[in-house]
């Protein structure tokens, strides 16, 4: 990492819904790495689930841009719900990148268990060259730091850095479960993703 240059993260994920453990997270690496911004990008065709969502790319744009308005370091791009094809986390760096310029760092923010698969990735050694790694290391899923050794060997000492965060057992597939069954979601997304919800009558 470089002294003095402006860092953005990057938060991708489908985001279906988002909730607020993909919040504290966000928060805590830009706290903990000096981000100026946390870019929240959900991703219309994302290759590793098969490609599809349980909600319209549009519904999941707008709950996460509900979850994120009142934090001002965070943002919500539409970048990939716009591009036709997968959602390819390198074709997205690079779009940043160009829109940015070169006195920014991008940090990738995710988890061990995306990390660890991190080389079934579409062209992954260029995608790890352009940017670093945050992992948010998972309870019951540590970081394979001999795999990533073997396959990246120095990127992935110098591009992949470990972040211990509070462990929030929420997921998006949780908070669909207990929607179609009629369950309480709150505190486990924001209000206004909540009411959003509620409104639109999504995953029931």
């Amino acid at each position: 990492m470089t002294q003095g240059r402006s860092k953005v993260g990057i938060m991708g994920g489908t985001f279906d819904p988002v909730h607020t453990g993909h919040l504290v997270l966000a928060e805590d690496v830009r706290d903990a790495f000096g981000l100026d911004e946390v870019i929240f990008i959900p991703s219309a065709n994302p290759p590793h689930k098969g490609g599809s969502a349980s909600v319209s790319a549009e519904h999941r744009y707008l709950m996460t841009v509900l979850a994120t308005a009142d934090n001002p370091h965070f943002s919500v791009s539409r970048r990939e719900l716009d591009r036709q094809g997968p959602s390819y986390s390198l074709l997205t760096v690079k779009e940043l990148q160009e829109r940015y310029g070169g006195s920014t760092e991008f940090f990738f923010i995710t988890g061990s268990d995306a990390i660890n698969e991190l080389d079934t990735w579409y062209q992954v050694d260029e995608l790890l060259a352009r940017c670093h790694f945050i992992v948010s290391e998972r309870e019951g899923v540590p970081l394979d730091e001999a795999r990533l050794a073997r396959r990246f060997g120095r990127l992935a000492a110098e591009h992949i850095h470990r972040l211990a965060t509070p462990e929030l057992e929420i997921s998006s597939t949780d908070i669909r479960a207990r929607l179609a069954r009629g369950a309480s979601i709150r505190y486990l997304v924001p209000a206004p993703v909540a009411s959003y919800i509620e409104k639109e009558g999504l995953y029931r």
